[in-house]
């Protein structure tokens, strides 16, 4: 990636217990102070409405500071929960890093 750029890959399950640890690591992502954090759901295997709800304060905070939030690489579940909330519409979603890699890393992308 670029300095641009942060990549947040957290793994396992995204819920309650874990969802402060998310929340902690997004602000840290702003240290380095990207125009975009992407958030690799890779190896997200279950995520609960904790878990959204820290994506979506991980997306107001980020927006906050001017940088963007987009997703990429989630599962089956994952989007299901998001198709039933609404929030496929909210958050920008790759397919995989590749695929964003393709869209956004151009030039123009990041000015």
């Amino acid at each position: 990636m670029t300095e641009h750029i942060k990549v947040v890959q957290p793994s396992g399950v995204l819920d309650a217990t874990r969802s402060q640890d998310f929340r902690e690591e997004i602000i840290k992502s702003l240290e380095s102070k990207p125009k975009m954090v992407l958030v690799d759901l890779k190896d997200i295997t279950f995520m609960d409405s904790s878990g959204l709800g820290a994506l979506v304060l991980a997306f107001k905070t980020l927006r906050a500071s001017e940088t963007k939030l987009v997703l990429c690489s989630i599962n089956e579940q994952v989007k299901i929960l998001f198709e039933l909330t609404g929030m496929d519409k909210v958050f920008e979603i790759f397919s995989n890093q590749d695929e964003f890699n393709q869209a956004v890393l151009t030039p123009s992308a990041l000015n």
